[in-house]
């Protein structure tokens, strides 16, 4: 079968790590499902595993990809919760966790194995590229605001850098839960897009605040950590699932963070029972994913590059 996969490990040029090709397709085996894969998003999650984050050579050649929509061998269409214990069944209580493309082959390619546990039922509101960007992205974004943040509708949430698949589902998110939400960016175009998906200010990256908010998404890092301490209210929190510009910025913060009692959360995907939450929401409540745009997987290459420069808003899907 057709395969985006990463057939060495390149710290340094990690697009020069990414192979297309033929690979053998999974094999049954109990209590697991071969899924017939329809659309996958990528993540730069993608990226740093070319880079060797959580993938030894030892398990080379991989397999990337953690999000996918398709179809099972019965004939449903599913979408695949992309985390799994780690002897893979299911993720009981106390068992570690392991994201697909770490010790499981992921989702750029034609067909998919994973654990049966691990399949929800695809809403039929949602088109399979659709379907697809919710399981990492989408499902991130949802516990950062429901779960972690501890806001109400009304409260202003500020979203750090506008663009990214994260950031695009926190505005949309946000916006249907009734909060405020502010966005900063670099780019001032894609600054003028979170507004038109229902962002209700965009600043320029590091810009003082008209007033400081009651909670901060933070994907970004070491390049936005001050100004995001910084931008909150006394008691407010930062939620924080990534950092892709460094884990180490210049400044902690800390007096500010102990002096105003700021409440730090860190957040790392989210579970199955809130991915399926998830889904209903888009399903029932009319929300739907954006999408930057939805290319062939032979062209996972070009879809690579572009997110390793940024040169995205929303998510991109490949089709097998």
């Amino acid at each position: 079968m057709f395969a985006a996969y990463a057939a060495r490990i390149d710290a340094d040029d990690p697009l020069s790590a990414l192979e297309l090709g033929e690979l053998p397709e999974p094999q049954p085996r109990p209590g697991w499902s071969v899924v017939t894969v329809k659309a996958a998003t990528l993540n730069h999650h993608d990226l740093w595993s070319l880079r060797g984050v959580g993938l030894p050579a030892e398990r080379l050649p991989m397999i990337l990809g953690c999000d996918a929509a398709g179809i099972d061998e019965h004939g449903n269409e599913v979408v695949v919760f992309p985390v799994v214990g780690w002897h893979g069944l299911g993720v009981p209580v106390g068992e570690p966790r392991s994201i697909l493309t770490e010790r499981y082959h992921g989702t750029f390619a034609q067909k998919l194995a994973v654990p049966t546990w691990n399949l929800l039922p695809k809403p039929a509101e949602l088109s399979f590229a659709e379907a697809a960007c919710l399981p990492t992205a989408w499902l991130t974004a949802y516990r950062m605001l429901f779960t972690n943040a501890g806001v109400r509708p009304g409260d202003t949430v500020l979203v750090q850098g506008a663009g990214g698949g994260v950031a695009t589902a926190l505005i949309v998110l946000g916006r249907a839960a009734g909060l405020r939400i502010w966005v900063t960016g670099r780019d001032e175009e894609k600054r003028a897009r979170a507004i038109g998906l229902g962002a209700a200010a965009a600043f320029e990256s590091g810009a003082r605040l008209p007033e400081r908010v009651d909670a901060v998404m933070e994907t970004v890092g070491a390049a936005t950590w001050s100004h995001s301490v910084k931008s909150l209210r006394p008691g407010g929190t930062i939620v924080i699932s990534g950092a892709t510009s460094g884990s180490s910025p210049t400044n902690a913060e800390l007096t500010r963070i102990f002096y105003h009692e700021l409440k730090v959360v860190g957040s790392t995907m989210g579970t199955k029972e809130e991915l399926a939450a998830l889904l209903a929401l888009c399903g029932h409540a009319g929300v739907r994913p954006l999408l930057d745009s939805v290319l062939p997987l032979t062209e996972a290459r070009e879809a690579f590059g572009r997110l390793a420069k940024g040169d995205v808003f929303g998510k991109i899907a490949l089709e097998p």
